[in-house]
């Protein structure tokens, strides 16, 4: 009997970015239909205006239930029946509605079993947000909705280099008093239990990078090392983690030092995702780790200035599928060893 293909439920994202045109390139390829059976959540009329705009031939099967989707074609499921302006490059709200609609209808879907890992479209932050969407980013919104009480850890990521993150969408000013010695632990023990059962890495090796520059200079830039950074390092070692550090983030990554671990945790936003951005900006991907959903995304925005233009590389969202199936396979695998 032949094994059921792993089901990868793909959100559109924001309609007038580049969503539907890196999902519509990345499943030009028949070689994808071998991996996986594929069930993009969005608009028939939608995804056929950007492959007309765009002169692709990626088909497409419309279906209106998830229990629909067949192997070895892209199956579209139709989330919501009215007209959507599509308006290339520009943000909109109705836009940003129709993404949250598609998102909404993969949560049920998820609840109910009806496919194994999402794959996220990029959104646009400031349109999906509604009544029924008060969230920072897509990372939050999954958590509540689907998370069971599980706490969320971003994680960017590429074949080489994972970097998590302690806060995630929080503004500069309001960083220093989030970075606790309990959230560094919890934060550090998701990223070690995501590394052993969602990468297969047996000990992983974390560094954690300092809050100020040069580490606090001995208290002269800083307390927060000292006082709590380092007693989280050192409850983790309680633990039997592996966490290193705190490291001044400019050197850590102009040296190259991350290659002697097997995961980086940062501090706040920007000094995870500046450097990784540069360091892997073509095939770099976002992962939730924590969560018993399996979801990542490509690691770029909606890209407004490019979209309809036939310039979007596909291969941030080609990776993002591969490294959820991975992810899954990886998880199926560890709990089957660590079950009883």
């Amino acid at each position: 009997m032949e094994e059921r293909k792993i089901r990868v439920a793909i959100t559109q994202g924001d309609t007038n970015g580049i969503g539907y045109e890196v999902i519509l390139k990345v499943f030009s390829d028949p070689a994808m239909f071998e991996l996986c059976t594929p069930i993009i959540y969005g608009s028939p009329k939608i995804a056929a205006y950007h492959r007309k705009a765009l002169n692709l031939e990626t088909n497409f099967s419309i279906i209106n239930h998830a229990e629909e989707a067949r192997d070895g074609r892209l199956n579209l499921l139709n989330c919501f029946d009215e007209d959507v302006k599509v308006e290339i490059g520009q943000p909109s709200k109705e836009a940003g509605l129709a993404a949250l609609k598609a998102l909404d209808k993969a949560m049920t879907d998820f609840r109910n079993e009806l496919y194994d890992v999402l794959v996220t479209a990029p959104i646009n932050k400031a349109t999906i947000q509604s009544p029924e969407f008060k969230f920072p980013g897509h990372t939050e919104y999954i958590e509540t909705s689907v998370g069971e009480g599980k706490k969320a850890l971003m994680i960017l990521m590429n074949e080489t280099l994972r970097v998590a993150l302690v806060t995630t969408h929080l503004p500069i000013k309001n960083v220093a008093q989030a970075i606790t010695k309990e959230a560094i632990v919890e934060k550090a023990t998701i990223f070690h239990l995501s590394l052993r059962r969602d990468f297969r890495i047996s000990n992983p090796r974390i560094a954690v990078l300092s809050l100020n520059p040069h580490a606090g200079d001995d208290g002269l830039l800083g307390s927060e090392e000292k006082d709590v950074i380092k007693p989280a390092i050192e409850a983790l070692a309680e633990q039997g983690i592996q966490a290193f550090g705190p490291y001044p983030a400019d050197g850590f990554f102009g040296s190259g030092a991350y290659d002697r671990f097997d995961g980086v945790l940062a501090m706040y936003h920007d000094q995870g995702l500046a450097p990784f951005k540069t360091i892997a900006l073509e095939d770099g991907i976002n992962y939730t780790a924590g969560l018993p959903i399996v979801r990542t995304s490509p690691d770029h925005g909606t890209a407004y200035d490019m979209a309809g233009r036939d310039q979007a590389d596909p291969r941030s969202m080609m990776h993002a599928i591969y490294t959820a199936i991975d992810i899954f396979n990886h998880r199926l695998e560890y709990d089957e060893l660590h079950k009883g």
